[in-house]
């Protein structure tokens, strides 16, 4: 294996310049930097990234923590991610938390040990222990999806975005909306959401009755089991079910049609996210379009930029958002 000191020996130069050469910096002779790189080529010396990283003290590395790796928002979020970090001369490592605080919290400490220059969380939830672990870090840490306290973030605006889809849903001539939401631990969807839904419907002195409103588990299968539970439970049929995310929603839409109910004629169903699967299930999905690429490179910026400037300021960015009304709505 090809070492710094036999580039050196066999350039005639100094292992500090074979260093300078490497690294960019510090003055070397025209002379000798050509030599070195002669003596590189034909050697095919490839320098070590950990023996870089240690030197300059910075890796080009950047963790990215996912809550679910195989969910098409994360792929969608990684691909924007990688975009800017691509594009800056960053390489990215991928970490699946699989919706778990305790897996997050140690996805934050391995990253950290791997000496990568920041991370960026996807995170699901705001829970003290998460918050004391990403104080504790060494590196800094972007949050994307949840407004964290003491660190910048990036934010979908879940809020409104659940009130004007509820609100178009009483547009359309829908009085009796059910909701299929999920638990309050993740606070941007479990609770921003409902309760932007709530305030639509009391906005218009209606208020949701018992067994309307249910809970998921941000797959399909919970959503038809969900869906199931407001139809059996309720003394009066909802005309409309509003969904925290596509996937329940299909869910939704798949024991409407199971027993027979029409789809949007006798029940509308909406949902939150613009995934693929929504334009091409029958009715076709009316949504809450978020552009999770663009989230994602905006994170990757927001962290990049921590990490060139000496300044600690949280920054918080808000996304914006676009209802799509679509067949299971009209």
């Amino acid at each position: 294996m090809v070492t710094i000191r036999d580039i050196a020996s066999l350039a005639g130069v100094s292992r500090t310049t074979v260093s300078r050469v490497l690294n960019g910096s510090g003055y070397v002779s025209e002379q000798a930097r050509k030599r070195v790189m002669e003596v590189i080529e034909e050697t095919g010396y490839v320098p070590s990234e950990q023996a870089k990283a240690l030197r300059t003290k910075k890796s080009n590395v950047i963790g990215v923590i996912l809550p679910k790796i195989s969910t098409e928002t994360a792929s969608r979020v990684a691909d924007g991610i990688d975009t800017v970090l691509n594009r800056e001369g960053y390489q990215m490592i991928l970490a699946n938390a699989k919706l778990k605080v305790e897996k997050e919290i140690e996805q934050l400490k391995l990253l950290e040990s791997r000496r990568v220059d920041g991370i960026i969380l996807l995170a699901t939830n705001k829970e003290d222990r998460l918050l004391k672990a990403i104080e504790s870090l060494s590196v800094p840490v972007v949050a994307l999806g949840q407004d964290l306290p003491s660190i910048s973030s990036v934010i979908y605006d879940d809020y409104h975005a659940a009130r004007e889809m509820t609100e178009a849903i009483l547009k359309k001539g829908r009085n009796r909306i059910g909701f299929i939401g999920v638990y309050e631990s993740d606070h941007a969807v479990g609770v921003l959401r409902k309760q932007g839904y709530l305030d639509a419907l009391e906005a218009e002195g209606k208020t949701p009755e018992e067994g309307w409103i249910q809970k998921g588990d941000f797959t399909a299968e919970s959503g038809y089991r969900a869906m199931k539970s407001i139809w059996e439970s309720a003394d009066r049929k909802p005309d409309a079910v509003f969904a925290v995310t596509d996937r329940l929603a299909v869910g939704a839409l798949e024991y409407l049609r199971a027993i027979g109910v029409k789809t949007p004629e006798e029940t509308a169903v909406a949902g939150i996210g613009n995934s693929e699967i929504s334009k091409y299930v029958t009715p076709s999905l009316s949504t809450v379009d978020y552009n999770n690429e663009e989230a994602g490179m905006r994170t990757a910026e927001l962290l990049l930029e921590r990490l060139n400037s000496s300044g600690e300021n949280r920054e918080k960015i808000v996304m914006g958002y676009r209802l799509l009304i679509r067949d299971s709505l009209r």
